[in-house]
């Protein structure tokens, strides 16, 4: 099969992709002339009791919990379509933030349910690009021919509605991810019209290789992030620093900023700069950790070489050099200074995660603690094809001690009706510390709360309709005493 886009979005039970859940999966295969390719996927995702969603989330997408169930198909069901149907060699999954977002959701969806988190993104030729970034870049570089957004602040915006909306395309059932897919091709359409080198630039480079190869040219690039200021466009020239501990990534420097200040700083006052804060007054490390297999949107410096766009970015190539040469003088021992402040926070993030998974992380949101073996993924694809009744005997092959304890919540997630009555007490079980623990902090206290004061908040006939259906699965959900 020819290498074909597949523009797919996701609407979910909340943000939190470790804890949360798709409800809804939309996707369009088009070529790589954006021109659509078959009927579109539009498949809603049971929710199951387990998983109390946030009520703003429903209020922003309008999927109840209800419809899942009416209408919707189990996660193992839908992903057995989804690698049918969907995952076709050479296909460039894309979406809208999707690189941060979506894909994070899909990783989970497919580790919750035996499938490999990442082999769908890359087996087969796959591959996968983010179409926010590449609205970023141009609206930084090559804005021409294209309406641009602001928000109500004055800032530049790049939501999705806000672009379709000024450029007059067709966006209709914003946050229906169908809705979000079409608007998405569109927005692709535009820019690949409008600027067409930029956005076959931008496609080229997108791979792990590509992108490693500018980088460690070792020479300045522009790169273009949501983590850099909408003030200047989420735009800067960067230099590689030095290689990221982790594999397949470097620390970058923003040549935006003098380096003179940090460059005798202690690892102590290294790692204070480099803490996130939203004060604007405090001094902050300008270095960026670049991942080469997230497809940032990098490009030569050459790209700025207009004097128009430099004053746009407000980004004097003499800056540029400037900072360039007195980071030289220094850059071995401030990148080996900068390396041990993060090593530093690396032990700080690792203290954080430990107590995490000690106290508080729920075996579904143990993904990131290591790769599957090799034996495991075997078991798993006998699992997937199993019938339920026989998945414990198969399960008990199980090396790792997440699979082992994820298998009797795919089992009662969806085969619920195969539960033994055992099994069925052990499920209600879960369910309620799942939802109950916590007394005033838990899921379903902190649920109910938040419908109350959105009752409060002078909610549209719609809002309250929703609300309704909320407060009707919690407490259809919950045992009769803990939505009193």
């Amino acid at each position: 099969m020819a290498d074909s886009f597949f523009f797919y979005d996701l609407e979910t039970s909340g943000i939190n992709s470790r804890s949360s859940r798709t409800m809804q999966f939309a996707g369009q295969r088009t070529t790589l002339d954006l021109k659509p390719i078959g009927e579109p996927t539009n498949e809603l995702i049971t929710l199951t009791p387990d998983v109390l969603p946030d009520p703003d989330a429903i209020l922003l997408t309008g999927i109840t919990p209800q419809q899942t169930i009416q209408d919707g198909r189990t996660e193992a069901s839908f992903l057995k379509e989804f690698y049918e149907n969907v995952v076709k060699p050479g296909t460039i999954f894309v979406g809208f933030n999707s690189i941060r977002f979506d894909d994070e959701f899909m990783r989970f969806l497919n580790y919750r349910n035996f499938y490999d988190a990442y082999e769908w993104e890359w087996q087969n030729s796959c591959s996968r690009w983010d179409i926010l970034d590449v609205v970023r870049m141009t609206r930084a570089l090559r804005p021409e021919g294209i309406e641009w957004a602001y928000a109500s602040d004055g800032k530049p915006s790049n939501r999705l509605e806000m672009l379709t909306s000024v450029n007059k395309l067709n966006h209709q059932n914003a946050h229906d991810a169908l809705g979000d897919v079409n608007a998405t091709i569109a927005v692709a359409n535009l820019i690949a019209k409008k600027q067409p080198d930029l956005f076959k630039y931008l496609l080229s480079v997108r791979s792990k290789k590509a992108v490693s190869q500018l980088v460690n040219k070792d020479e300045p690039f522009v790169y273009t992030t949501g983590r850099y200021s909408s003030g200047h466009l989420h735009t800067s020239a960067v230099v590689r620093l030095c290689d990221h501990p982790n594999n397949d990534a470097a620390l970058v420097y923003d040549l935006r900023v003098d380096p003179t200040p940090f460059l005798n700083m202690s690892v102590d006052e290294l790692v204070e700069a480099w803490r996130y804060t939203k004060d604007p007054d405090v001094l902050r490390l300008p270095v960026k950790t670049l991942k080469y297999n997230r497809c940032p949107a990098v490009a030569p410096l050459g790209v700025i070489k207009e004097k128009e766009t430099q004053e746009r970015l407000a980004l004097p190539l003499s800056v540029v050099t400037k900072h360039l040469a007195i980071l030289r003088k220094h850059q071995r021992a401030f990148a080996d200074a900068v390396l041990l402040a993060l090593a530093r926070l690396d032990e700080e993030r690792e203290r954080v995660q430990a107590e995490l998974v000690s106290n508080q992380l729920t075996v579904d949101e143990r993904l990131y603690e290591g790769f599957i073996g090799d034996a495991d993924k075997q078991v798993m694809r006998q699992i997937r094809n199993a019938q339920p009744d026989t998945l414990a005997e198969i399960g008990m092959n199980l090396e790792d001690d997440r699979l082992q304890s994820l298998l009797p919540l795919y089992k009662a997630r969806n085969f619920p009706k195969s539960l033994s009555p055992e099994e069925r007490l052990e499920w209600d079980r879960y369910c309620s510390i799942r939802l109950l623990s916590g007394g005033t902090s838990s899921r379903a206290a902190i649920y109910f709360a938040r419908l109350q004061a959105a009752l409060e908040e002078n909610p549209t006939k719609k809002q309250q309709y929703l609300l309704e259906e909320l407060r009707l699965y919690g407490e259809s959900i919950l045992p009769v005493d803990a939505t009193d």
